[in-house]
């Protein structure tokens, strides 16, 4: 039956793609979804409040990826770290999810931030100690620690030397070895001239020099910088055992693949909506059939431009969007609001375009909550 959406009419699909869990695990890569939180509905909060979180969805929306060779970035951007979620909201979050994961056997690393500190400038010594309280409780919780980028060192360092005092502060401290992370300033303007200059040929450079003077701290980077072409460099550049975790949602495809020369892993937020089939597709490359791989991913890359277009901070609210169609959450309600940051033909067509890909494991379900969406929010047409 066609459904009339804002950009025209269109016939869902009445069949979902076979993806049910696979037994084996991911062998040729490793892969994080960066998952996203489920709201409490029911809650009787104000703006001003902390987000109240239905544990149950969220815990469960964690095994789902687990079940599917997964693992989990927890506590991260597409967590809403600083968009709805504060830093108690992360911890338990932290807590709970690695202790779901140790029960499963499921794969979890966690973000390690500065949130907890008030709004206001910070000193360096106060955000060396802001990360350490957080990398303390990832790491007793038995989670690997992700360093997220800093809105408050981004605003407290005065250029790169405070970037390499800190961070190498902070992998002395570490027990494991880390992933560090590189969130461009189209996630979050707050942290344009990250690692000292807004120069990213100088940026670069003081990032790589934080990781060739810790080698053994660091298990890998994740660079989110949505260009291919930069973290191919950067990959290239990287001292051996250290691992290259994409995060650029426009160009995964090919970064996964890669070339003569290497590969990136993956830490991706677009594999939360795209799990069961991104798990998938790296099973086929594991085969060695890099084409298959391709074939598999690349028509994703719509969808994920879409979700991901700017203002791209927003992307959340797309991915919360598909979760809600694909039936992991009973309600379209985000922590902080957020699911009114996207416009209903926004909305409408990563509808479209999910469904054309085949996502939805129940494409009826996902028809009548878009148009119960359309109705209630556009009226009837």
């Amino acid at each position: 039956m066609t459904i009339h959406l804002p950009q025209g009419p269109y016939e869902p699909r009445t069949t979902a793609l076979d993806l049910a869990p696979a037994g084996a695990p991911l062998a040729s890569r490793t892969v994080f979804s960066a998952a996203h939180v489920v709201a409490d509905p029911y809650a009787d909060i104000s703006p001003d409040d902390p987000a109240a979180v239905d544990w149950d969805a969220t815990l469960a929306f964690r095994r789902h990826l687990w079940s599917h060779g997964l693992g989990v970035a927890e506590a991260m951007d597409t967590a809403q770290r600083g968009m709805g979620l504060d830093w108690a909201g992360a911890a338990e979050l932290i807590r709970r999810s690695a202790a779901e994961a140790k029960a499963v056997g499921g794969r979890i690393a966690c973000g390690v931030g500065t949130d907890q500190l008030p709004a206001g400038p910070a000193t360096l010594a106060e955000v060396k100690a802001a990360y350490e309280e957080q990398l303390t409780l990832v790491e007793e919780s038995g989670a690997q620690a992700i360093l997220m980028a800093s809105r408050a060192l981004a605003a407290a360092a005065n250029g790169p030397e405070d970037y390499l005092e800190t961070y190498a502060h902070l992998l002395r401290q570490a027990s494991e070895p880390v992933v560090l992370h590189w969130l461009g300033p189209m996630f979050d303007p707050a942290l344009e001239g990250y690692w000292g200059s807004s120069d990213l040929d100088a940026a670069t450079g003081t990032f790589l020099k934080v990781i060739a003077e810790h080698p053994d701290k660091v298990d890998g980077i994740k660079i989110s910088l949505l260009d291919a072409e930069r973290e191919i460099d950067v990959r290239r550049r990287l001292p051996g055992g250290v691992r290259c975790y994409t995060g650029d949602d426009f160009n995964y495809p090919e970064l996964i693949a890669g070339d003569d020369q290497g590969f990136s892993h993956a830490l991706l937020g677009i594999f939360d909506p795209l799990g069961p089939l991104a798990a998938h597709a790296v099973r086929v490359l594991d085969t060695g059939d890099v084409k298959g791989f391709r074939e598999l991913l690349d028509p994703t890359v719509e969808l994920s431009r879409h979700l991901f277009q700017a203002p791209t901070r927003f992307y959340k609210t797309g991915v919360v969007f598909l979760a809600w169609l694909a039936g992991h959450q009973d309600h379209f309600t985000m922590v902080g609001g957020l699911q009114s940051a996207r416009s209903l033909p926004h909305l409408a067509k990563a509808y479209e375009l999910a469904d054309r890909l085949g996502l939805f494991p129940d494409p009826e379900l996902a028809e009548s909550r878009m148009r119960a969406l359309l109705t209630v929010n556009g009226g009837v047409r």
